[in-house]
């Protein structure tokens, strides 16, 4: 395939465009492309569509110098502010954040996106609904979802709402580009339009009376005289990307999904709007604004400008463009799958590495949504069981990529017999039992006290499971995987007896703390396997081991091998590191129950434990 590589000098960053021809100016540079797989990728894909940010340069001694710069550049969809979060879109960002947190501790330099979309037709009705202007409006939605990734541990990079002057001189920049490419034009348009989806529908693909199979509700008519995109110039390039690169679309039965769609013939798309006041004017025309998908998309490279007076669409693409992975709900493939990387070619722009579509988060079988009025309240949830129940019961409980199913009685028997049980239990009574008859301080290093050990193989095995699962974006097995050091480490402690062994005292007595610094460091493990699901658990684990937040803050993945726990290090007192909750029937009984899962980040010492 012909392509135009773009260089410049001053950030030595790539652009990749499908479209042109190659272009040989720069006599003085010696200038490699280096293209490789999507980073979920097998080894057996094609990826002829993705360059790498680096490059070698000639300095004056004649010599060749190497620049690379590939930050692992992750974002969620921007979320739509015509009604509060809920946790469809929490979801999606914890799920986002586990990914994010896993590449930082591979040592990865991570740019971790999210923000809102705050333009649009719904926005401004939402606005008017109650009582306020759409700039109020979104200023409220927009801190409530920031408030939210606070309470759930999202430890995001970067913010973009897509009201910011930076983003709006962005988008003009890249219309003009698209426009300069002949790639807008004007033209009458008239369908059925579902304002929830913000898109008009094709009536093969809808439901009775016309309706919107996501939202339900009927489509109008419209006709209306829009600015369109030439998407249906990009056919060949589409399917020549979806048959050269598989890992573009994940999981694989997404990309079937996109391959039939593009497949059964692409049309151009509307891409601004006469009848839409609030949103970003169409720089050639005032009286049109631009539609909220091709404003919205933007956002994931406005992002990353930096913070200048004048934000520049090559200054932020020199900051970490393309994408290593967009993460989004299944209902708004089309856009990211399609529409954005026909853009990104038309613009002369690197497409993203991977888009990954996952399912729905369902209540009673059906989608949960704002458009339905079916939502589940995150912050609530957050408020009664704390953010590590809520981040691991989803994370572990939907397999990442299809739907799943809340259940408030599956979430705390779930929670209670994996966080509490497994995990919180072991360490506690493990804890106990070394201040007990060594006054929790441990008396041989934890590689010693496993040679010979078949246990410390275990953990061995099922820690480069879990990396394995991680990489591969399989958090649920993942979770498992962790999950199952923490069994066979409850299982070794059956087996063992240590109480039994210090009563015994002699030889027992040696072999019972060797057993015990064995479990600990299995412990200390699962804290580092287990931080990108439950942050604030591993901390609170970590800390009971005796180390510091800023210890804790500096581990990488390579501090899963065995070995961390040294003689003479002294852990910290028992106590409960995760809270059981008590399944209370609702009514009288729901505030008791509030209260007594309100902050489990002080852990209310309610927890029941097992006896040894």
């Amino acid at each position: 395939m012909a392509g135009r590589v773009l260089f410049s000098l001053q950030n030595g960053v790539w652009l990749f465009s499908p479209l042109s021809s190659m272009n040989s100016k720069g006599k003085h540079l010696r200038n490699r492309l280096h293209f490789h797989r999507s980073p979920f990728s097998s080894p057996s894909s094609k990826s002829v569509m993705f360059c790498s940010c680096r490059s070698h340069l000639q300095s004056q001694s004649g010599g060749e110098e190497s620049i690379t710069i590939e930050p692992f550049v992750l974002t969620t969809p921007l979320y739509y502010v015509n009604a509060p979060p809920h946790m469809g879109s929490a979801y999606t960002t914890i799920a986002a954040d586990a990914i994010a947190r896993f590449q930082r501790l591979l040592g990865k330099k991570v740019i971790f996106v999210t923000g809102t979309d705050e333009h649009g037709e719904k926005i401004a009705t939402a606005a008017t609904a109650c009582g306020a202007s759409p700039s109020e409006h979104c200023d409220t939605i927009s801190h409530a979802y920031k408030m939210l990734w606070k309470d759930l541990d999202v430890s995001y990079d970067k913010f973009i709402r897509t009201t910011d002057p930076s983003h709006e001189a962005i988008v003009k920049e890249f219309y003009s580009r698209v426009l300069g490419n002949g790639d807008i034009y004007r033209a009458d348009y008239e369908g059925l339009y579902c304002i929830n989806c913000e898109e008009y529908k094709d009536e093969k693909e809808l439901l009775d009376n016309n309706c919107c199979p996501i939202h339900l509700k009927p489509c109008v008519q419209r006709k209306e005289d829009n600015y369109f995109f030439a998407l249906s110039k990009y056919q060949k390039s589409l399917e020549e990307v979806l048959a050269h690169n598989p890992d573009f679309v994940q999981p694989s039965f997404r990309l079937n999904e996109v391959q039939s769609w593009v497949r059964s013939g692409l049309r151009d798309f509307s891409i601004s709007r006469a009848s839409v006041d609030w949103g970003i004017p169409v720089p050639n025309d005032n009286k049109q604004t631009i539609y909220v998908w091709f404003d919205a998309l933007l956002g994931y490279i406005s992002a990353l400008s930096e913070n200048k007076e004048k934000p520049t669409l090559q200054g932020a693409v020199s900051s970490g463009w393309p994408a290593s992975l967009h993460l989004i709900g299944k209902d708004i493939l089309r856009f990211h799958a399609v529409y954005w990387p026909a853009m990104l070619m038309s613009a002369g722009l690197s497409i993203p590495r991977t888009v990954f579509g996952h399912g729905f988060l369902t209540k009673d079988g059906m989608k949960m949504g704002k458009s339905l009025g079916n939502t589940l309240d995150p912050k609530d949830l957050v408020n009664r069981f704390g953010s590590d129940a809520v981040r691991y019961f989803f994370l572990r409980e939907v397999e990442f990529g299809s739907d799943g199913d809340y259940s408030e009685d599956r979430f705390i028997n779930i929670v209670n017999a994996h966080l509490a049980n497994t995990i919180g239990n072991l360490l506690n009574r493990t804890l106990g039992l070394l201040k007990k008859n060594c006054q929790s301080t441990l008396a041989v290093d934890s590689t010693i006290a496993a040679e010979g050990n078949a246990f410390k193989g275990t953990v061995e095995k099922l820690v480069e499971k879990a990396r394995i699962h991680y990489e591969s974006l399989s958090l649920s097995s993942a979770c498992e995987a962790v999950l199952e050091i923490g069994n066979a480490g409850n299982l070794y402690m059956d087996d063992h007896a240590p109480w039994s062994l210090f009563k015994k005292g002699g030889a027992a007595s040696e072999a019972a703390v060797k057993d015990l610094v064995t479990i600990l460091e299995a412990m200390r493990i699962i804290a580092i396997a287990l931080s990108p699901i439950a942050p604030s658990l591993s901390l609170r684990i970590y800390a009971q081991l005796g180390y510091s937040k800023d210890q804790f803050d500096a581990t990488t993945w390579s501090d899963t091998k065995w070995g961390g726990l040294k003689q003479g290090q002294v852990m910290a007192q028992p106590k409960p590191v995760f809270a059981r909750i008590e399944n209370l029937v609702e009514g009288d009984n729901r505030e008791a129950s509030e209260r007594l899962v309100k902050d489990k980040s002080r852990v209310p010492q309610t927890q029941r434990f097992a006896e040894a």
